[in-house]
């Protein structure tokens, strides 16, 4: 009986357990289960499989990336968007690769018309999880921003995934049309009809593009069959109110406009500054940083929606070097539409310390949508894209720079080097000139508009500008080179003589140098000059071989001939390859010894010589002998 007992209890307790629903996957990942969870919860169409999926992803992970993703979807169903917003950004702190979350994420900015942020999340998103809600959302920030190609691209991914989306047919005809293709925009607003019959978008854009085509009566037929399936779209009815005021119809058109209702912006002005605030600020003053940050955020208390608040505490963390604190706390007067563009800017700062150059662009962008004067913003966002290869954009921002700060020389240099690089001469020889304007005395500005008049083939003005470098830096080796080519093209040689002594005298242990002023010497014919320049150079490398071949080669023109010998014999054992130096070598050769060369024969043939000799002998004899038999016979 006691045996039996001890069986079927571990039966019993097995039993319990798996009817319970007890897991023995001790060994897994429960948060990285979640995580797989949540990618796949944008593909189920099943509501309950998707609530299912939910539960069981906030039991397996409560505090992970995927649960804080959960309730971003449940906070966005609820209407709830700052709260979805927060949370899949909480979501994406912990877990930065989770694409759906920042598609999500990215689609909602779209919608508050923060177009960078969305387009930062969406590229994202796209990338890790290819689905047609991003794409679309993409392709409509490209559409907002006219980047056109990459609009098409994405927007024909999404009809690719979802062909019956009237909404990405309705994309694609906006696109077609910003490009002025009628009629490819107007059979894209008729699949889209095709496709949702009500469709308010495409009745809007369709009407618009009949007006666009001067076809008034079609439009307004259309949008009346609009009102009827969307009789509150105030879009529609404030459409016709324009047809009918330029049809003279003035009654008609205000009863449209009654139906539309005109929309007004509501009033937002600024909350005065609590007492926290104004608490806070004296504090902060004082370096007291803790107390300043807890005033500051009292006020949040009573305004949770404030943005004064952030604004000061991103402010106060980054004067105290606490630079997370600080992105966190600009982020947050982000989120709430600051209207402060230091804030942005400093964002921009701290993104760009952290290398976080997209998110940089993007805060830097917003710092000049508040305030298109922002010169350092400008400046910023033109130093990055110049550094990332985007010269057209870069031009821009520094063009804008320059308009609110036309004095500074450095970046008119900097202008003036990208267009230099895209080979625009002429707008490059403008910019320098307003270096050159600002800053006289700039060796750099002078060089490099030398080499464009060189370009341009302008070689008087390209002199007068390297002469000026190298009064401003003697030892500018750029600028002295090029005289020195530009002298020897255009035969000026009193002129490339005095710059080569000047070099040789900034620099007179450079045995090149000396090379150099020897040639122009011996070209002058200036033989003893050209030789002590030549010996100079080879005084300071005895193995120059160009030296030594120039000054065997001067030597042979004054009939030196041994000396001659000696120094190109000097320049083979230097350079053996200087076919030259051995032509030269074998002349003097020739001009020592004239006659043995000619009279010279071995003694080989000598010896045939003999030989020949003496058959013919032998022949003559033999040859007399018959001729002699032959009288006798006759």
């Amino acid at each position: 009986m006691y045996i039996k007992k001890r069986v079927a209890l571990p039966l019993l307790l097995t039993a319990v357990l798996m009817l319970s629903g007890f897991s023995w996957e001790f060994g897994r990942d429960r948060c990285k289960d979640a995580l797989d969870l949540a990618k796949q919860l944008h593909t189920l169409k099943d509501s309950a499989a998707r609530s299912g999926d939910e539960a069981k992803i906030v039991t397996l992970c409560p505090d992970g990336a995927a649960a804080q993703y959960v309730a971003g979807l449940q906070a966005e169903r609820a209407g709830a968007v700052d709260s979805a917003i927060s949370a899949y950004r909480r979501a994406l702190q912990q877990e930065p690769s989770l694409a759906v979350a920042s598609g999500n994420l990215g689609v909602l900015y779209l919608q508050q018309g923060l177009l960078d942020d969305a387009a930062v999340e969406l590229t994202k998103a796209v990338a890790g999880a290819s689905s047609p809600v991003f794409h679309k959302a993409l392709g409509k920030v490209m559409l907002e921003k006219r980047v056109y190609a990459l609009a098409v691209y994405h927007l024909e991914e999404a009809g690719r995934q979802a062909p019956d989306d009237a909404g990405v047919m309705v994309g694609l005809a906006e696109v077609y049309q910003a490009q002025g293709q009628l009629d490819r925009a107007q059979g894209e607003y008729r699949r889209a009809l095709a496709a949702e019959p009500s469709s308010e978008q495409a009745h809007v854009g369709l009407g618009q593009l009949y007006l666009q085509k001067n076809e008034q009566d079609k439009a307004l037929d259309l949008l009346k069959k609009a009102a009827v399936a969307n009789p509150r779209s105030s879009r529609i009815h404030l459409l016709m109110a324009d047809i009918y005021e330029k049809k003279g119809d003035i009654k008609q058109a205000d009863y449209e406009r009654l139906l539309g209702g005109k929309k007004t912006q509501p009033a937002n002005p600024l909350p005065p500054l609590a007492e926290g605030i104004v608490l806070g600020d004296q504090l902060a003053a004082k370096g007291e940083i803790e107390r300043a940050a807890e005033a500051y955020r009292s006020v949040l208390k009573s305004q949770p929606d404030a943005t004064q608040p952030f604004e000061r505490l991103g402010a106060l963390y980054l004067k105290a070097g606490r630079e997370g604190e600080a992105i966190n706390a600009y982020r947050e007067a982000n989120y709430r539409q600051s209207e402060n563009p230091e804030v942005y800017y400093s964002l921009g700062l701290l993104y760009e310390k952290r290398n976080q150059l997209d998110e940089a662009v993007v805060s830097y962008k917003r710092a000049v949508e508040k305030k298109p004067d922002f010169a350092e913003a400008r400046l910023r966002l033109a130093d990055i894209r110049l550094a990332r290869g985007n010269m057209q954009e870069a031009v821009e921002q520094y063009s804008e720079f320059l308009k609110i700060k036309p004095e500074s020389a450095d970046i008119h240099l900097k202008l003036a080097r990208i267009f230099v690089k895209n080979k625009e001469l002429t707008l490059a020889e403008e910019s320098y000139k307003a270096v050159l304007k600002l800053a006289p005395d700039n060796p750099d500005a002078h060089r490099e508009l030398a080499a464009v008049y060189r370009a341009k083939d302008l070689g008087d003005k390209a002199v007068e500008h390297y002469r000026r470098a190298l009064e401003l830096v003697k030892d500018d080796t750029e600028s002295r080179n090029a005289l020195v080519t530009i002298y020897v093209k255009s035969k000026q040689y009193d002129e490339l003589t005095v710059l080569l002594k000047e070099t040789v005298e900034l620099a007179p242990d450079d045995p090149n140098n000396h090379y150099r002023l020897g040639l122009v010497y011996d070209f002058r014919k200036e033989y003893d000059n050209a030789i002590t320049s030549y010996k100079k150079a080879v005084e300071l490398k005895g193995d120059h071989a160009r030296a030594l071949h120039a000054l065997g080669r001067v030597y042979m023109k004054t009939g030196r001939l041994e000396e001659a010998r000696e120094a190109l014999v000097a320049a083979k054992q230097a350079d053996p390859n200087l076919v030259e130096t051995s032509v030269l070598l074998n002349n003097i050769r020739d001009d020592f010894n004239p006659t043995p060369r000619k009279s010279f024969k071995s003694k080989k043939s000598k010896k045939k010589s003999k030989k020949a000799t003496g058959k013919r002998t032998v022949k003559k004899k033999t040859a007399t002998k018959k001729k002699t038999a032959t009288k006798k016979k006759n």
